[in-house]
């Protein structure tokens, strides 16, 4: 059989696409990080979803913006939707900082009526350099017992970062999301 020009090039175009294969992605959580504790917090705290900037919901990981400029990790996705995953996250690292209180999503199973909600709008996260995560979070706390008290402020976070590769950028935001639950623990329990 012999194969003219014409019909090589339609045949090498399928060959390149065959080599092609789409690698899978890497799948990144934030992990909850150990801060101080506080006692005589309310004894039920239900956190509300956390509610994220546009920008940053989506799969990939958002590492920064620069020159009005989004820097997405293409293959570096984010395992669960990061509302999710940041509702998550500041469940555990409250319910860590306030050992004496019970600290639950209020999405989720549980009905129990809170002696404190506690809300947060995140604006803002990504590298501002090559070695700086920032965060920058709206806290809204109502505190219903013993009287109605309500609390809202604006958080800006830094964290280091200590390299270049993902898994550095992973672990300042988890940094930056422990110190957020700082902010609100503190709140809670002054």
């Amino acid at each position: 059989m012999t194969l003219h020009r014409r019909d090589a090039a339609p045949l090498a175009a399928l060959a390149l696409l065959a080599a092609c294969r789409s690698t899978e992605p890497a799948l990144y959580t934030l992990l909850p990080v150990a801060g101080p504790q506080r006692r005589n917090g309310p004894r039920n705290v239900g956190v509300r979803e956390v509610s994220l900037a546009r920008y940053l919901d989506r799969v990939a990981i958002v590492r920064s913006v620069a020159e009005y400029r989004l820097a997405v990790s293409g293959n570096d996705w984010w395992g669960e939707n990061l509302d999710t995953m940041m509702t998550r996250l500041l469940v555990e690292n409250l319910a860590q900082r306030l050992p004496g209180s019970n600290v639950f999503a209020t999405g989720g199973a549980i009905s129990v009526t809170p002696e404190a909600i506690v809300e947060v709008n995140l604006q803002r996260l990504g590298q501002t350099g090559p070695e700086t995560l920032a965060m920058t979070a709206q806290i809204a706390v109502t505190l219903r017992e013993p009287r109605r008290r309500e609390v809202a402020r604006t958080e800006a976070l830094t964290s280091p970062v200590a390299g270049a590769e993902m898994p550095a950028f992973v672990g300042a935001a988890s940094a930056a999301a422990g110190q957020l639950a700082d902010a609100v623990a503190a709140i809670l329990a002054p």
